[in-house]
């Protein structure tokens, strides 16, 4: 008779490093003698299930075996699918059919949203789920945090390419990103040195500029535009004439976050909110590219990597960091040990409070890793800095 059921789901953006964490969950949990379910689709798979339907059931939800799940680790993202869904806050548009106008719907009227976390509790209770392990960002995990509040127990994995989630010094996915951003960044050296030109790369990072920040200090990039601090055109242009002035082969390069504005200016967001009150960002690179080919008269080669950052299998780091946290969250059920996030802290593992991720924001310390005059990554004093600048 097995001990606990644990429900594993993956929510937000996709890294690399997801499928390790995961594989190390359901084999652990085995060795437990544990029974994993696993929720397709992130938070969706629980919101659409519908509990007098079954055609919904196999499609949201399926039970985990070693076997399911033994080649998993050499692929990156993540085999359960993810998705953007907040079952706290549902668009009315976005309600499955068969939960309008059901028991389960609370309407906020500030936000013209429905909560329907009273539904997802029924589900998990029909399912016989003892515990969540939820891997995503501080958005998947809010949620995770909420369902601890009305009593469910959960265990928390962190993950985002942006390194920001609150209360840990690091987040499964954010090595390879910086990896495949830096091995971008230097071959495209190639063809910008090749024609002379300034090269503008827009690095995904919404409110945290770590991404940009750290893969422009690696791939010594020219410029550096974060998140965090509005920069001024006029500035940023005179610099990069200078560095492409004083460079032999006679070009610049800068790194740009996708969330990065001008100052006076407004983050630039396209298309409708999501579950989480996000818009999908993007474009800023394009708008400072032909901005600094009018004011210089320079030719400009702009690349905005994307989803290339987070795509393929996970560098080593990665998957060492996801394996521990997943070995840590099946150890952590094993304790009764729930409603804590998994985390590092000073380069050793170690837990928080799950709503330690709502505590907070975790954004680049200005103060100590960026030049803001200069726009370019700057150490004050190397002597007791953390391993990955954050």
């Amino acid at each position: 008779m097995t001990k606990k059921t644990i429900a594993l789901l993956t929510g937000g953006g996709d890294v690399p490093g997801l499928n390790p964490a995961m594989k190390v969950v359901v084999m652990s949990a085995f060795e437990e003698d544990y029974r994993v379910i696993g929720i397709r689709r992130g938070w969706g798979g629980l919101l659409n299930y519908n509990l007098d339907e079954p055609s919904t059931h196999e499609y949201n939800i399926r039970e985990l075996f070693p076997e399911d799940v033994r080649k998993i680790d050499r692929t990156g993202g993540t085999f359960l699918h993810t998705s953007r869904t907040n079952p706290g806050k549902v668009a009315p548009d976005r309600v499955p059919d068969f939960l309008k106008n059901s028991k389960y719907g609370k309407a906020n009227k500030k936000d013209d949203l429905i909560d329907y976390t009273d539904h997802i509790i029924e589900v998990l209770d029909h399912l016989g789920i003892d515990v969540l392990v939820t891997i995503g960002g501080d958005d998947t995990l809010s949620y995770s945090a909420r369902l601890h509040k009305e009593g469910y127990p959960a265990v928390a994995i962190p993950k985002t390419m942006d390194n920001d989630v609150f209360g840990t010094d690091y987040c499964i996915g954010f090595s390879t990103a910086v990896t495949r951003s830096v091995e971008f960044i230097t071959n495209m050296r190639t063809s910008i040195g090749s024609h002379e030109r300034i090269g503008v790369v827009e690095l995904f990072g919404r409110n945290s500029g770590e991404t940009s920040l750290i893969s422009a200090y690696l791939a010594y990039v020219d410029r550096a535009i974060i998140s965090e601090v509005p920069f001024d055109m006029e500035r940023l242009c005179e610099f990069l004439v200078k560095d492409r002035r004083n460079n032999p082969s006679n070009y610049a390069i800068m790194t740009i976050s996708e969330g990065a504005t001008l100052q006076g200016g407004e983050i630039i967001e396209t298309g409708d909110k999501d579950a989480y009150g996000h818009r999908k960002l993007g474009g800023i690179g394009n708008l400072v590219s032909q901005e600094i080919k009018k004011r210089t008269g320079t030719g400009i080669m702009y690349q905005q990597l994307g989803y290339l950052m987070r795509s393929g299998a996970p560098d080593s780091l990665d998957r060492m960091v996801a394996m521990s946290f997943g070995h840590l969250a099946v150890q952590l059920i094993r304790r009764n040990e729930t409603g804590k996030m998994v985390a590092l802290h000073g380069g050793k593992y170690t837990t928080v409070p799950i709503d330690m991720i709502t505590a907070g924001l975790k954004r680049v310390d200005i103060q100590s890793y960026y030049d803001i005059e200069n726009y370019r990554p700057k150490v004050r004093d190397f002597l007791g800095v953390p391993m990955f600048l954050s």
